[in-house]
């Protein structure tokens, strides 16, 4: 592997295409006045922050994780990739890079970027005390669309927050699933997950209420923001997917959760963000 594929793997930067989208729909939306287009300035900005927020809490991540990992077999290989004194710097880096391009945005995100640090970072510490950990993660994720919409518009709105709603719901409910692979580990470590306190049926039945939960906030969204039908006929596919999700976890082949929870929760991402740029543009 070269170096740029190593780092990329350490941090999971394709995981990316789980919260860009929904800062993405959000922004669009946000910026209805102008045609849902709020200027390659703002795009670029809105990007850019969301990659180095994402950089910083991965690497985070990595580095209060790194002895954790290393006796996890499904996660040995990650402290191979990228040395501890690298992932330390690179967190440092990113955090401060996203803290300047906020400062670029708007006073109230600049006044915010520290908040939005700490939140992505405390998730990583939440499974050593709080079964609750995967909704901490969701709460870290739902925090794009309200990033995005105030970098648009400079203020809080109804819309965002209901679309964070069903992010936060969306994000633990398919971090229950992938939890899954990680059950023996976690318990062996003392780690706490909603897996390991409900058991697995337990924490897929959760799961699936909370995917339900998304999908109504979904259509929340979209009457709040005053979507037009093209929205709401393109969420169609989106509770099927979620069953193709649950099924697959049902089956706990853990080799078929792995591709089913990317494949089914990215294609959900750009299905969201493709309904909500076609909508805008003949709305």
């Amino acid at each position: 592997m070269s170096s740029l594929s190593r780092f990329l793997t350490f941090i999971r930067f394709s995981h990316t295409v789980f919260a860009l989208p929904f800062a993405l729909g959000a922004m669009i939306v946000s910026a209805s006045d102008t045609g849902g287009w709020p200027g390659w300035k703002i795009f670029v900005l809105i990007v850019f922050c969301m990659v180095f927020a994402r950089t910083a809490a991965m690497t985070f991540n990595r580095i209060s994780d790194w002895e954790i990992d290393k006796r996890n077999p499904r996660t040995a290989i990650r402290h191979t990739l990228l040395t501890k004194r690298a992932a330390i710097a690179t967190c440092v880096t990113s955090a401060a890079l996203f803290i300047v391009m906020t400062s670029f945005i708007n006073r109230i995100c600049f006044l915010l970027s520290p908040l939005a640090l700490a939140l992505i970072f405390f998730y990583s510490l939440t499974k050593r005390f709080t079964h609750t950990a995967q909704f901490f993660l969701g709460l870290a994720l739902s925090a794009s669309p309200v990033a995005a919409w105030i970098a648009v518009t400079g203020s809080f709105a109804w819309p965002p927050l209901i679309l964070a709603a069903g992010v936060l719901c969306w994000v633990a409910g398919f971090d229950m699933i992938y939890a899954m692979q990680d059950v023996e580990a976690d318990a062996r470590e003392g780690l706490h997950s909603m897996v390991i306190r409900l058991g697995i049926p337990g924490a897929l039945k959760l799961a699936g209420w909370l995917h339900l939960i998304m999908f109504i906030a979904l259509l929340g969204f979209g009457l709040s923001a005053h979507l037009g039908r093209i929205y709401f006929l393109g969420l169609i596919p989106i509770p099927l997917l979620l069953v193709y999700e649950h099924r697959i976890a049902g089956s706990l082949d853990l080799g078929k959760i792995n591709k089913a929870f990317f494949e089914t929760n990215a294609v959900i991402g750009f299905l969201f963000v493709a309904v909500v740029v076609i909508d805008r543009c003949f709305h």
